[in-house]
């Protein structure tokens, strides 16, 4: 199969600028970046289209092993490269939990044989894994997890002896997800004191309060400070946090956040129409929360986006509030969100690419991804900013087979997805599967 593709035409979107430019990709990599460059190989005339690098999400949770009745590395993998998502780090709460490298290396093993997008595994975190921890190798494994509020299994980590040793003992980035236990299970017999098993969805925002969050986070933030660790605190939801973090540059930073695709588009006020559909932990909070949160992406104290890709079988996102799981899929319908706010006006094009791979590519040290420049891994996606289309299960891939943003209308449409050089996605058809390729990292 012909290993040589050239982009004709197409609007480079990439660090700041917006260029018209042809692409000759070769051996999985951009070769030449310029204009009226040679044709070689399979040529696509991209006039009219733009042009980005793949996206790259640092919180998903592909369900693989144990929960593939969601969805699966193999199906989820597919969602994100059908929505310009071209690199994936999945989260360890699978079953079991990815709590020694031995389970990692599994996940690793099932990834190059069925992902289509690249791939990296966190370690996950117990009150008693220290010696797992210490003994990854940090050119491999993307970071380590720390549930600082419930989570499934013992992956909640309690002990303040254990989360001493892990800030100051981590080879590599500590993500943490920061919610207060206690201050969650008051609130939610507060709850049920009040409303029985009927608890309305929307008061999801009250139980898994804001000063829940910001308890926890302000907990990381002060065990990184005392043990200089390399923190990055997922999934921030409320305006009250964002004032925890700097806007330095990113390369002068140890301490990072991110703000996910749901508490970027949706607010409190949406539980009227989606439900529980969008119940997620953290919750979706106040209309306020949610602006503080945009503005905080574009003033850089919260430093890019990620997903939480979280898909649950629509069975069980039917129940009532206190029987359903919170989680919500999104993968494929990142950059198109972004595009969203672009054409709000809350972003501009030219920094899409900064909060969606650029960063996180940074952040994390990824080797020759996350750029179109010549010499990096070709990951891009072409993009037809004036398509609108309404989402609906028929054009939605996901294995769990809905969506949070059903109904909704997007005025662009992702038009071919490459991995690796390779073009594994056009109009709405997978050309190719299985290209993805284990995420390096220079530490």
């Amino acid at each position: 199969m012909n290993n040589t593709v050239t982009i004709k035409n197409c609007k480079v979107v990439n660090e700041g600028q917006i260029e018209e430019k042809d692409l000759v990709i070769k051996n999985g990599r951009f070769e030449k970046i310029g204009n009226d460059l040679l044709s070689e190989g399979e040529v696509i005339d991209a006039a009219g289209l733009f042009l980005f690098p793949g996206v790259i999400d640092d919180q998903c949770h592909f369900r693989e092993p144990g929960l593939t009745e969601r969805g699966s590395i193999k199906t989820e993998s597919l969602s994100a490269i059908a929505g310009g998502t071209t690199s994936f780090m999945d989260m360890p709460n699978v079953i079991p939990p990815t709590l020694d490298l031995g389970l990692w290396r599994e996940k690793i093993s099932i990834a190059e044989q069925t992902a289509s997008a690249n791939f990296s595994f966190y370690m996950g975190t117990s009150n008693t894994n220290i010696d797992e921890i210490k003994a990854i190798d940090p050119k491999e494994v993307c970071g380590i997890k720390i549930f600082m509020g419930s989570s499934t299994g013992n992956l909640h980590v309690d002990s303040d002896d254990a989360l001493n040793d892990l800030f100051k003992e981590s080879p590599v980035i500590i993500t943490t997800h920061c919610e207060d236990d206690p201050i969650i299970k008051a609130k939610e017999q507060e709850f049920l004191a009040k409303y029985g098993e009927n608890i309305p969805v929307e008061m999801h925002a009250e139980i898994r309060a804001r000063e829940a969050c910001l308890k926890s986070s302000k907990k990381a933030i002060g065990l990184a400070e005392k043990h200089n660790a390399n923190l990055h605190i997922l999934h921030l939801t409320t305006k009250e946090e964002i004032e925890l973090f700097s806007n330095k540059p990113l390369s002068e930073k140890r301490i990072t956040a991110e703000v996910c695709i749901p508490h970027l588009y949706f607010s409190k006020d949406d539980y009227a129409t989606k439900g529980t559909l969008i119940k997620c932990n953290p919750s979706i909070k106040e209309t306020a929360d949610r602006d503080a949160l945009r503005k905080g992406l574009l003033e850089g104290y919260i430093d890019y986006v990620a997903t939480d890709h979280a898909p649950h079988q629509l069975e069980g996102k039917s129940n009532n509030y206190m029987d359903c799981p919170s989680g919500i899929p999104s993968v494929q319908h990142t950059l198109l969100v972004l595009l969203e706010l672009v054409r709000e006006g809350v972003y501009s094009l030219n920094d899409l690419p900064y909060y969606l791979s650029h960063k996180v590519a940074d952040r994390f040290k990824i080797i020759d991804r996350g750029y179109v420049r010549e010499g990096y891994w070709a990951d891009c996606v072409l993009v037809d900013l004036e398509h609108e289309h309404k989402i609906t299960k028929e054009n939605t891939s996901y294995f769990c087979g809905w969506s949070p943003f059903e109904g909704d209308t997007f005025n662009s449409k992702i038009i071919s997805t490459f991995v690796n050089g390779r073009h594994a996605y056009n109009e709405g058809k997978i050309l190719e599967t299985n290209l993805g390729m284990q995420l390096e990292f220079d530490r």
